[in-house]
Formats: structure tokens, sequence, C-alpha cells
């Protein structure tokens, strides 16, 4: 019942048989016969080898190539066994469609495998295998170009039993639409229309077939027909009766628009000569899904699951399913209304580099279908209108990058060459295959190329460079490499992988000899090149990084086409034939010994090693970057057998004399992109069988001119880039510091690899890592790996390799000398390790030279510090003598340092000259010198209280009044820093002596103007007899120190003058919340002043006079006069 309430496909065509009667074909069939008739006949259902009936040739070819409205329009009367055939036959028989249109993996992956977890037992494809082994399939019926059943999804934990009714209408061999009730909304079939497909492709025997509807009802008589309607309505007439009397009484009106057709509609009957005959796709899922993708912003997995569509155009591509690209269209047009691209632009945003990537698939993928061999002109030219109206909205991403601001207000006050105009034109990401919309496949000598596996010609001479054979006669493609590569990649995306690889070895062919031509053309004019040192850009366009990935293609073509694992066809261009043919690897245009992978090899070793400049933008730098990285990780997947190794060698020393063709050329554009990261690859591929080749590969690879201070005046192709605010780099290139980094790399390679070999090659490596690299960061990483390696722990130090370390230390600490760096202090003590790991003659060197290479407060806190400390003593197993002349260095570099700056580095001088009694003056002295000018009083007061730790309190006292000349506390700094040093240096006077303390009571009263800090040191005078902690023993009277007479009469009349003055400064600007603090600080002062002989009436005078001065703060003067009267 369920079944026939699912909504039905509308009919394609209308039906009728005019002139056929009633009985015209009863009798001919037997009801409920099955589908294929005998199993001889059943396409491979039986293991019998009995020959095809030239019945079922004739009809499976129309049923593959006609739809069934021409067989009929062509013969007046068509045989119901013939039509059974036709009809039967019509149905896909192959399960990699249906897959494909049922999961994102391809047909071949998915087929014949079974077991998986995961996500993958999840696909509808695998799920509707489960369904259809597990017996859930019934009820299958084929009624002409139709079939259905119900298939039954068992019970889960968590989901009952569902019963699904399915449809499929087909046509020549394609399902046309599919109907399920389970309500399933994507784009894939879902699992019961898999499962019913699948029983009808596995057991067609099992499947009852009958006729189109259509040819049923021509069979039936008038009361036939009246009792087969009644029985449809009396069965759903809650369903159909309203529709059934509605079609009655427009049949039984003579003027009704039913009247004026011929025939009647038969959902059964199959295709019209007009219908197009394509797999079913959900148009309207296909946009919602990507819309949804891009709204989540690459979260969720969402990039995952565009780059699964775009391989799912691929796959249909390879195919030659016309979806592929009505897919793409439907992809794209939901990308082109993002609404962030609009957002982007309107914000100078820069969109993700994930994002960025599928914009690239995108405009790939288009160029592979305009390049389609056998596509039509008319369908062309859709193609390109459509393109150009993208390509023309505003929001259109650029091919070089986006809208985005990649730093272009700084980019665009640069002075730009003559070449930037010409390369910097509007291109978005379908300009190229707008372009490639001109192209066509019509060119005989490429025709025979891609047709032909002996194409040659030996008496050919190849002296032009347009030549058409090479000198062994084998075939060339003159052509923009890229956009050769472009045809290599759109074959092979068309599923013609044996012509794509035709066309593929002679490409790489051609720029084998290209590659010879350069190097010959190079050695006729390389003196004169030598001689001025430059070069001109020889590509401005490099193929790694290049938007059609030419090398990768090529790389891809060779390797994985040729391994014979894909099915292809035969690319016919006299007509639109093709035929189904498995593809074998052809052979010739190799030399012997070659492989395809060998030649892959090679193909990717030219195309790394262009010198080509570096493109402008952020984006399309890094893909420069990531795309050499891609190349040389399918590289190092290749086993290096003797045939690859000899190829290394043979294109490592061609790219090495090609001069400015290459790379690794001796004359080299400032501006061409660095070949780090690919010497890298060359150098550690040769250094077991090639030491010298490839230290000359990675010793030419180190150099970076982009970073040199100055071009050469003569290369006037592209001036030097100056802007005062990116002082020393270069603006244009984003990637710098990954560039840098791969630089740091190579040689750190190079450094490892050197290790215990001789001191040449690690000079060789040292200078030139002086001389290229300009990062000092970069070069200290450099000497800490050197450091690393030469220390391992399972074998002695190497000592050449220490002197490296070191020598590299030394440049950093040059470097970064007169420039701040976070790192600094880390850099200055892993110097001194790594020189104490040399021995005691570097020590003493960095010592001696310590000027040039440290500030002389790291010179004393670390370096000097450092050596004179047991641990290195240790270290080093020196004996006395040897102990001796390194400290003497070292105080000889403290006293230096004291000299140049004796703020920062005194005290740490004195200390280390503790032990050397002229050595311990010296320094003394220097700060003596220094005391009156070039030092502040914290820094005196430091070394004042080292001194009288150590002993010498005379010495602590003078430079502790040195200390106090410097210093001005005013009345309200009662918190400052320095009272601590102040009440210690009146301490130790005091401790000294009265006349010690006689003459640092001056010193305070005219550097300190706080009450609280001067009545604090009165009160501390007058409790001990001066000199009772005496020195150098000096007796004392034991008397106390009067407060009538000097020194303390002056100290005590200037702490009463400082309380006086601190009270009527508080008063001018006081608030009621602090007259409790300033009663509080009234008693304070009162202890002071009564401290005088007459301090009693001087207070009391006091007082009255703030009483008469501030009589209009009345609620403070009542709060004085209820604590002093």
């Amino acid at each position: 019942m369920m079944a026939e309430r699912v909504q039905q496909p509308p009919a394609k065509r209308l039906c009728c048989r005019p002139g056929f009667g009633a009985t015209c074909r009863q009798g001919q069939r037997a009801a409920g016969a099955p589908c294929g008739g005998s199993a001889a006949t059943q396409g491979g259902s039986s293991r019998t080898l009995s020959p095809e009936s030239l019945l079922d040739i004739a009809a499976r070819r129309v049923a593959e190539k006609w739809p069934f409205q021409r067989v009929e329009e062509r013969f007046e009367r068509i045989p119901e066994p013939v039509q059974r055939r036709i009809v039967y036959w019509s149905f896909p028989r192959s399960e990699r469609e249906i897959c494909m249109y049922s999961s994102f993996n391809t047909g071949g992956e998915e087929i014949g495998s079974s077991g998986e977890s995961g996500d993958e037992t999840r696909l509808p494809f695998r799920r509707g295998i489960a369904l259809l082994e597990s017996g859930c399939v019934d009820n299958v019926l084929q009624v002409g170009f139709h079939l259905s059943g119900t298939v039954r999804e068992p019970a889960t934990s968590s989901e009952p039993e569902l019963l699904c009714n399915v449809s499929v209408s087909f046509d020549r061999c394609k399902i046309t639409s599919v109907t399920c009730s389970c309500g399933n909304k994507d784009i894939f079939y879902c699992a019961h229309v898999v499962a019913l497909s699948l029983y009808r492709v596995r057991k067609p025997e099992q499947v009852k077939l009958r006729l189109p509807i259509s040819e049923t009802l021509f069979q039936m008589n008038r009361d036939q027909l009246q009792k087969f309607v009644q029985y449809l309505i009396t069965v759903h007439h809650t369903d159909v009766l309203p529709t059934a009397q509605k079609l009655a009484d427009e049949i039984l009106s003579q003027n009704s628009e039913i009247n004026q057709v011929h025939g009647a509609p038969d959902p059964t009957a199959g295709a019209s000569v007009d219908d197009e005959n394509c797999w079913h796709l959900d148009e309207e899922q296909v946009q919602e899904q990507v819309k949804l993708f891009l709204s989540q912003g690459g979260y969720h997995g969402s990039g995952k699951q565009l780059n699964l569509l775009f391989s799912k155009v691929r796959e249909m591509l390879k195919m030659r399913d016309s979806n592929g690209a009505r897919m793409l269209t439907l992809i794209t047009e939901q990308f082109m209304g993002d609404p962030r691209l609009a957002l982007w632009r309107q914000q100078g945003t820069i969109m993700t580099d994930k994002y960025r990537q599928l914009w690239d698939e995108l405009g790939a993928l288009w160029m592979c279908i305009v390049l389609n061999p056998h596509c039509k002109p008319e369908q062309k030219a859709l193609w390109l209108l459509q393109l150009r109206r993208w390509s023309n909205m505003d929001v259109c991403p650029l091919e070089d990058g986006n809208h985005g601001s990649e730093l272009i207000n700084l980019t665009n006050v640069l002075p730009r060459g003559p070449l930037d105009s010409l390369t910097r034109p509007h291109r978005t990401v379908f300009t190229r295959a707008i372009e490639a919309c001109d192209l066509h496949w019509q060119d005989p000598h490429l025709q025979h190329i891609l047709t032909e596996d002996h194409y040659t010609n030996y008496c050919y001479h190849d002296n032009l460079d347009s030549a058409l054979f090479d000198a062994r006669g084998w075939p060339l493609w003159h052509e923009h490499v890229p956009t050769a590569c472009a045809r290599v990649d759109a074959l092979r995306s068309h599923g013609y992988p044996k012509e794509a690889l035709r066309l593929a070895i002679s490409i790489v062919n051609t720029l084998r000899r290209q590659q010879q031509k350069q190097l010959e053309l190079f050695q006729t004019h390389k003196t004169e090149l030598l001689h001025r040192g430059i070069t001109s850009v020889t590509n401005l366009e490099g193929w790694v990084g290049h938007p059609l990935d030419p090398v990768g293609t090529l790389f891809s073509t060779l390797v994985e086409t040729g391994r014979g694992s894909e099915d292809g066809a035969m690319l016919d261009f006299s007509d639109d034939v093709k035929t189904e043919n498995p593809v074998s690897a052809p052979q010739p245009f190799l030399e012997e010994g070659e492989s395809l992978v060998s030649l892959a090899v090679e193909t990717a070793l030219i195309g790394l090693g262009q010198q080509r400049l570096m493109p402008d933008g952020l984006y399309v730098q890094e893909k420069v970057c990531r795309n050499e990285e891609q190349l040389l990780a399918r590289l190092q997947e290749v086993n290096l057998d003797n045939m690859l190794v000899k190829i290394l060698r043979r294109q490592a020393t061609l790219l090495l004399e090609a001069g400015p063709y290459s790379g690794l050329g001796e004359i080299l554009y400032r501006e061409s992109v660095p070949m780090h990261t690919f010497a890298k690859y060359l150098f550690t591929s040769l250094l077991p069988h090639d030491t010298e080749l490839a230290y000359r590969i990675a010793l030419r690879a180190m150099r970076l001119p982009v970073l040199d201070s100055t071009a050469p005046s003569a290369d006037l192709s592209r001036p030097p880039h100056i802007v005062s605010v990116v002082a020393n780099r270069y603006p244009r290139w984003f990637t710098l510091n990954h560039i840098e980094s791969q630089q740091c790399e190579l040689a750190s390679t190079m450094l490892t690899a050197a290790k215990g070999t001789h001191m040449l090659a690690l000079q060789t490596v040292l200078e030139s890592i002086q001389k290229n690299i300009h990062s000092s960061s970069h070069i200290f990483k450099l000497a800490q790996d050197a450091f690393k390696i030469a220390t391992l722990m399972d074998s002695l130090p190497d000592l050449t390799l220490l002197k490296v370390s070191l020598e590299l230390g030394l440049q950093v600490m040059r470097m970064t000398l007169s420039t701040l760096n976070w790192r600094r202090r880390e850099m200055v003590r892993w110097l001194v390790t790594c020189a104490t790991e040399v021995g005691v003659f570097a020590l003493d060197s960095i010592m001696q030279s310590w000027f040039t290479l440290f500030t002389p407060t790291e010179a004393t806190s670390v370096v000097a510090s450092t050596v004179m400390s047991n641990s290195t003593i240790v270290r080093l197993h020196l004996d006395c003598h040897q102990q001796e002349n390194l400290a003497n260095s070292a105080r000889t570099l403290a006293l230096q340092c004291a000299m140049k700056d004796p703020q920062n580095c005194a005290l740490s001088a004195l200390t280390l000259c503790e032990k050397d009694h002229i050595a311990f003056e010296t320094a003394y002295q220097i700060v003596l010198d220094a005391a009156t000018t070039g030092m502040n009083y914290t820094q005196l007061f430091t070394i004042a209280r080292y001194m009288e730790h150590r002993g010498y309190p005379m010495r602590a006292y003078k430079l502790a009044t040195l200390a106090m000349t410097h210093l001005n506390l005013s009345y309200n700094q009662d918190t400052h820093p320095a009272i601590n040093d102040v009440l210690w240096a009146c301490a130790l006077s005091h401790s000294l002596g009265k006349n010690e303390l006689a003459a640092v009571i001056p010193l305070v009263v005219k550097s300190v103007k706080c009450a609280t800090v001067l009545s604090d040191i009165l009160r501390r005078c007058t409790l001990t007899t001066p000199g009772m902690v005496a020195l150098h023993s000096r007796r004392n009277s034991g008397k106390l120190m009067s407060l009538d007479k000097a020194p303390l009469r002056q100290l005590l009349d200037a702490t009463i003058g400082a309380y006086i003055n601190t009270t009527h400064s508080r008063l001018t600007h006081i608030s009621p919340r602090h007259y409790s603090e300033f009663i509080e600080f009234l008693s304070k002062a009162r202890e002071t002043f009564l401290m005088a002989p007459d301090g009693h009436i001087q207070f009391t005078q006091f007082i009255d006079n703030l009483k008469q001065i501030y009589k209009g703060k009345k609620k403070l003067m009542m709060l004085v006069r209820e604590r002093f009267g």
C-alpha cells in the first residue's frame, strides 16, 4: 500500500500506439516471466560459455545509445521479445557509478571490500550493500524503465524498524531519478536506493520484468480497461479518487486541454529523443550542502567536506559523466555567493589559507573541464560566458591572492620596475580557464603524440629551438609549460591516462632538451656574464607554486598513471567514439635503464632547480614554499636506486653549471626564489654517493642575495626597494622568516654531516654561514646545534666542530652587541660555556677581546664571574699556575670594565679583585674617581655597604659621605628607598666616633628635608655614645653627646624646622579624612620640640601660630586645642 503512495516522477513523454488493436499482442508473453529470460542470456549470471545471442548484443547496444522513443519511431512494430531485451539491458550494469553517487570514495575503492568499521561503514553505498546482503530488499518489480521495491531497515537500540518504498527510473544505463519514502536529504543516494539498485544489478534473474505500462494497457479491451481503472480507484480511493474524477471530467469535455494532446503520459516508457541522458543529481541538495559547509567557515571539517566534493567532481570527469561540470557549476555559484567575500573585500581582510586553497582547486577544475578533448564548441561557449560572468564580479578572488591588504600600503609606495606593469594584470582564479577556452586539440603533431606509441622521425634535425623532434627522433611538444601540463591534467581528469602519459613524456623530453640548450648558450657567453656578475630574470613565472602545478602534474602522471592501475578510453580525434581500454604504460622514448619513476624524479629536479622570480603577495609566496615542500616530500618517498642516483648527480651538475637558467647557477638574480630546501634534499641524497658534489650544491644554495646590503649597481631590471620603515629587510618578501629558517636548516645539515671530517670542510661551511646568514638568532641556533653535535654523550668532543661553534657564537656576540635582543644574556652565558668546552685558551681569548663581544656589565657579571668560579676550574682541570693566569685575565677585564662603566661594573670589579691587593686598590680608586661625577647615591651606598662588610669601615664611611652629596629627600618622601641607606650611614658614622658623626650631620641636614627621617636619626644619635663600637683601637670619652652643642644641635634645629615646614605644607591641601593623621604627626613633632631646652615654649608658640593662621579650619583647630591646649 505504501509503495503506491510515494510520489512518482512525472512521465517524460506521451505514449500511444495508433493502429494497434486490443488483441494484437495477446499470447506473446507469459504472465510473471522473469526479467532476463533464460539463464544463458542473463549477462553473466550463468557460468556456461554459451555465445551471446545476436538479439542480446543488438539490444544491449541500442539500450546504451538510443532513447526508447527513437526506437519506437524508427520501427513501425517492435516485437515484444525485442522490447523486453532493450528494457532489460537499459538498467545500469556496473556498480561503479552507483557507488560514485552514494559515497565520497571512488568506486574502485568501495567495490569488493567489506567488514570495515568507522565512518566508512555509514556511507550509503556500504549500508546499501549490507541491507542487500541481509535480505532486506523485497517486492522488486521492473515495469518498463521503472524499478520499484521495498527495503526494510532493521530496528536498532535507538530506532524502530523502517520499511521504505523505493522507486528508480533509468534510461540508457543511467539512473535518471530516485524516490524513497525515508525522506533522505543529501547529495548522495540513500542506502535504500543503493540496495534496490544493486539488487537489480546482482540479481537480474530474480526481478519480475514487465513492459511499460502503456504497452500493457494497449493489450486490454474496453471492459478490461474499465475493470482496471475501477479496481485501481477502489484500492486507493482515499488518495486517487479526487484526481480520477478530475481526469474523467476533463476527458469527457470535448474542449479540454487533455483532449488536445495525442496520447497519454507513461512514467515507465523511457526517455524521449529530447531528454538529456545523465545520472540523477539532486541539484538543490548540492547547493544546500555547499552553502552549509561555507557557512561553517572551516570548522566541523567543512573544508574537508568541500575537498571531497571537488574529488567527486574529478571522479565524475574521469568517468566522462556530464554531471561533473554540472556539479562544479552549482558549487561555484555557491562559492561566488558566499557573503564573506564582500565583507572581506570591504574590510580589507585576508581570507584564510585553507579557504584560499579551495578557490585554487575550483579554478583548476574549471581548467580541466574546458580542456576536455571532446568538448563540443557550443558547450565550451556556454562555459566561457559563465566563467567571464564570475570573473567580472567584484568579489571574485584574484589568482595571486585576494582583496585583503597584504601590506598593500607599504608595497604600493615602493618603486616599481618596468616588469611590474606587465606582470600584474587583473587576473582572477578563473582567468586561466577563460584563456584555456581558446586552446584546441587539432594540432596534427599533438594528435600524433597522443595517439601513437611509436611516433618518431629519425631523419629530423633539431637545430631549431621549436623543433618537433629531438636528435633521437623522439617527439617534442613546445608550449608554455604550465599550459602543456594543464593538457596532461585534463587528459587524466577525463579518463585518458595513456594519452596523458604520452604527452607528459614528450613534455619532459622537451624540458630536458631545453635544459641542454640553455647550458650550451650559457657556456658560449659565460665569460661575459661572469664578468658582469648579474643576470636578468629568466622566468617571471615559476613552475613550482604555479596555480596549475605543472611539475606536480607531470610527476603524478609519470608515477601513478604509469603503474597501469587505471582504466581509460582510447582517444579518437576522428569522431566521438571512445573505446574502453585498460591502460598499460607505453615504454618508448625512455633511455636505456630509465623508468617512468626516474623520469618523474628528473622532472621534479628540473622544476625545483628552475631560477624564478619570487612572486608578489603573501599567499602566492606561501604557496611557493608549500608546493616545494610537497614535491620534496613526494621525492623522498621514492627509494633511490643506482639509476636515480645517476640522475641526481647529472641534474645536480647541470644545475651548478647552467648559469642564469638555474637557481643553483653561478649567477643569481637578486629576487630569485632561494634553493635552500631543495638543496637540503639534494645534499642528503647525494652525500653517501658523491660527497664533493653534495657540498658544492649545498654551499652554492646558501646564498640569499635579497638580504645583501646593496644590489649590484648594473642590475637595472628591477631597482632595489628601500623603505625607511623596514630597515634592512625586504618588504615584499612576506615569507622571509621561513626562508631564513630553511637556510639555517641547510647550514645545520651541513654542520652535522661535517662532524669528524677534515677541517677544510667545516671551515668552508663556517665561511658560508658567516657570509650568507644575516640573522643573529639563526646563527645562534647554528652555534648551539654545532655545540650539541660536537659534545654528544656517546663520543669524545669534536674539538674542530667545537671551534666552529665558538666562532659562530663570537659572530653572534658581535652582531648583537649594539642592538636590543631579548636573548642576549642567554647568548652570553652560552658563549662562556662553549669557550669553556673548547679550553682555557678560548676563555682567555674572549676576555682579551671582550670589548668587541660584550658590554662591560656582561663581561664582569657573566664572563669574568663564570671564569673565576670553582665549577669552571674543576671543568678545565687547571693547575695553580693556570688558575692564577686565568684569574689575572679576569681581574684585568674587570678593571677595564670598571673604568669604562663604573656605575654598573665597579662592585663586580671589587668582588673579582678581592684576592689581589693591587687590583683591589685599583678598583677602589676607580670608584673614588667616578664617585663625584659618574655614579649615583644608590650605587655608592651599595659599594659602601660592601666595603663595610669586607672590613673597610673608613672606606665605607668615605663612600657613604660621597653618596650623601648626591641625595636629596624632600619633606614628603618618608618612604623613600634611600632612607635605610641614610640611617645606615649615620649609624656607621656614629660608630666611628664624634668627629665622623660631626662630619656627616651637615651632609644629612643638607640632603634630607623629611622631618620623620631627621627625628629618627636624632633619636638614634642620643641613645648611645659615639664610637662605642670603636674600631682601629680608638678610645672614646664614654659620654653621650649634648643636644645643646654641635653637631646634634644643628641636627635638632634642622629637625624642628623640617617639622614646621612640613606642617605648613600639609595644611595647605589637607582634607578632613586626614585630620586624625595630622594630629598624630603633631604629637611626634612635639616629642622632637621637647628635646630642646626651650622646646616646650617653642611648641606652644608653634601651636598658637597655627591657630591664628588656620583659624578657618575650625574643626581641625578644635582637634588641635583638644590635644595640645
